[in-house]
């Protein structure tokens, strides 16, 4: 398709608009845009671990949340930061990468050398900005509801966690359990 050129001497009151018409960019830009190949779906998966040449970066136990920021009315105020919203599921993973950071102990809440039981990751997660009180306490919830379905029985997460012979992994494994659980909930 061959367009004539429009005549040079009148552009200063021309439209661009107008002269991108008359110069056919319109069409030509709309006949290449509908030869390309239609953009792909935006993934749901999380973001891959940045890795560079010498391998992959340890990242922390909060890595991909948004950090709890205080306002200016925070600040004059001198309260803590408004906590940042997370499902219950979300809080289940956090708990679960903040143990595996901080490391496992039995019979407290935390010991000298920074390592806590179930019950001192979900309070840490709190503490750090991470949900509410209400958002902790639905998620032990979910934790004691895996465990009653798969035939543990006990009056509270804690007692399971400080039994003799427990390890970190069937730690993981359960909030892994629970996580899943309150996702396909949508809680």
């Amino acid at each position: 398709m061959t367009v004539p050129a429009p005549p040079f001497d009148r552009l200063d009151g021309l439209d661009p608009h107008e002269l991108a018409q008359a110069l056919g960019l319109v069409e030509e830009i709309e006949h290449y845009l509908a030869g390309l190949p239609a953009p792909a779906p935006p993934s749901t998966s999380p973001p891959a671990p940045a890795a560079g040449p010498y391998g992959s970066v340890r990242q922390p136990w909060n890595h991909g949340e948004a950090l709890p920021r205080r306002s200016l009315l925070d600040r004059l105020t001198r309260r803590p930061a408004r906590p940042v919203e997370v499902t219950v599921a979300g809080h289940l993973r956090l708990t679960s990468r903040y143990l595996a950071e901080a490391g496992w102990t039995q019979g407290a809440l935390w010991d000298a050398r920074g390592r806590v039981c179930l019950l001192g990751a979900q309070t840490a997660v709190l503490v750090h900005g991470y949900g509410t009180a209400h958002t902790v306490r639905r998620a032990r919830a979910q934790v004691m509801e895996v465990l009653h379905a798969t035939g543990r029985p006990v009056p509270s997460p804690d007692v399971w966690n400080d039994r003799p012979g427990r390890r970190q992994a069937e730690v993981h494994a359960l909030l892994e359990r629970a996580r899943a659980r309150a996702h396909f909930l949508g809680i």
